[in-house]
């Protein structure tokens, strides 16, 4: 037997009619009808793709400035922006002094995301930041007293926790119903060349290679690095950083858990030798004693079974979750109805992305809302800062080919 719930219509009504009430309720924040200025600081490909163009379907909402320090962005993306209001820099810095600007959307590399986040904060600007939030673990304290001291709306970019059937998947778990959870299977599987050595053709003048490297370790000028720095330490963290965060900031957000004991990592370079530096391939195995449970993670760009998924499986039933659907499958033996939710059109198991759910819209709508009615948002500094942490204790695990201890850190 299958059950259904509660719709799309029905969280899309319940969420506009929280809005509206949380707008007049609340003196300090922005009013509805108040024009909200966001500079958008990296304007690269996702935030031309995907945020600035969400961004633009919010009511009330202008992308009024953008910063990048290759000029072949920062064109593109004046382009998506309000053009009676537009400010284009290449120092984001000079944007954050300006009055007339009140938020800001970084969409830059890691490396640039707790610095920016912080020099935000402290002049004053609310912001929405890619994930991971950090690039380093010791990167944490000072981002989240940055929100803190200085009284910001920050929210993380892991768009799970605004989707609507992840949210009722989420009140699912917590209804008790799978049982106890011992194990979470987590996964992020393509198979697609991304390791090819694509020649750009950039021209090094177009380029601030200095404020591109900014805290990274001097270095020459390498489009290749500059177009795919997800996969050099110097700018990334790889697979970890950049695809299992999101799933473990999803389980920890449904199941409100904390930095993993311990990370048993192994990494390989299948395809990507000799010219990534992290793997192509990974696994991981975190522990969390204090919950009893364990998480297994495996992540690949040579293969795509399985694909982009987060299952938590119970002793009496499973949660099976995609960003388009989940599903609860009873255990053996159990009397756990089965139960599924299914948005996307096509009936693909974890697919990366789906038309009908779209989540960055989702998350970015409710960072708006936050900050005008400077409500708690649902993913802010502190819990961003625990789920990149999972990752990063997952690459040290692999880099020293040894298990990484949280208290070793």
């Amino acid at each position: 037997m299958i059950e259904h719930s509660f719709t799309r219509r029905d969280f899309l009504a319940a969420s506009t009619a929280v809005a509206s009430l949380l707008s007049v309720e609340s003196a300090r924040g922005f009013q509805a009808n108040d024009t909200l200025n966001v500079a958008c600081l990296g304007t690269g490909g996702r935030s031309q793709r995907i945020l600035m163009t969400r961004l633009a379907q919010i009511p009330n909402t202008r992308i009024a400035a953008v910063c990048d320090v290759w000029d072949t962005n920062l064109k593109a993306g004046a382009k998506l922006a309000d053009a009676k209001a537009i400010l284009e820099d290449t120092d984001f810095r000079r944007l954050l002094d300006r009055s007339d600007i009140d938020a800001v959307v970084i969409g830059a590399p890691d490396h640039w995301h707790v610095p920016m986040t912080i020099a935000a904060c402290e002049a004053g600007k609310d912001v929405y930041v890619e994930k991971p939030l950090t690039h380093d673990l010791s990167e944490g304290k000072a981002v989240i007293s940055a929100q803190n001291k200085h009284g910001r709306i920050v929210q993380v970019g892991t768009q799970q926790r605004s989707m609507p059937h992840l949210l009722e998947a989420r009140e699912v778990l917590q209804s008790g119903v799978l049982g106890k959870v011992h194990k979470i299977h987590l996964s992020w599987n393509r198979n697609t060349p991304r390791w090819q050595r694509t020649k750009y053709g950039i021209d090094p003048a177009s380029v601030r290679w200095k404020q591109f490297l900014g805290n990274a370790p001097e270095q020459p000028f390498d489009e290749y690095r500059m177009r795919n720095w997800r996969w050099f330490w110097d700018f990334g963290g790889g697979i970890f950083t950049d695809l299992m965060v999101h799933w473990i900031d999803t389980a920890y957000w449904m199941l409100d858990m904390d930095n993993p004991a311990t990370a048993m990592s192994i990494g390989d370079h299948f395809a990507s030798k000799g010219l990534w530096e992290t793997p192509d391939t990974v696994q991981t195995l975190l522990r969390y004693p204090d919950k009893q449970l364990q998480a297994y993670f495996e992540g690949t760009f040579v293969n795509h079974q399985n694909r982009s998924s987060l299952t938590f499986l119970g002793t009496e039933a499973n949660l099976y979750c995609d960003r388009g659907r989940y599903e609860v499958r009873p255990e053996r033996g159990s009397t756990v109805k089965a139960r599924q939710r299914i948005e996307g059109k096509r009936d693909i198991l974890g697919l990366d992305f789906y038309d009908e759910v779209d989540g960055a819209l989702y998350h970015l709508r409710e960072w708006v809302d936050c900050v005008r009615t400077r409500k708690r948002p649902s993913c802010p500094a502190e819990d961003g800062v625990r789920s990149a942490a999972a990752a990063h204790l997952a690459n040290l695990s692999y880099r020293q080919g040894a298990v990484a201890r949280w208290s070793d850190v």
